[in-house]
């Protein structure tokens, strides 16, 4: 397995130490292996979430130009995108 130095922050390595002690891990590195596992999880799903925003406004341009318009409000509009997103999760 690769073997990379980092420097964190004072806080952040107190966190680690801490995590470690409590038993939630092993070693330093296999908290950070988690931590890393968890953003790259996260980073996906806000990519997800970002796609699902613009499919949305594409598809609220076509039917603009086609001069279809709906009553539903900003609002509406957002919990109907949050909702899909949510499922996506």
């Amino acid at each position: 397995m690769p073997s990379l130095t980092v420097e964190l922050t004072e806080p952040l390595a107190r966190f680690v130490e801490e995590a470690v002690a409590r038993g939630e891990y092993a070693d330093a590195g296999e908290a950070l292996r988690d931590a890393l596992f968890v953003l790259r999880q996260e980073n996906q799903v806000h990519g997800e979430k970002l796609a699902i925003l613009r499919r949305e406004v594409r598809r609220g341009a076509i039917e603009a130009d086609a001069g279809r318009f709906s009553d539903l409000t900003v609002q509406d509009i957002a919990r109907q995108v949050r909702a899909e997103a949510e499922r996506i999760a």
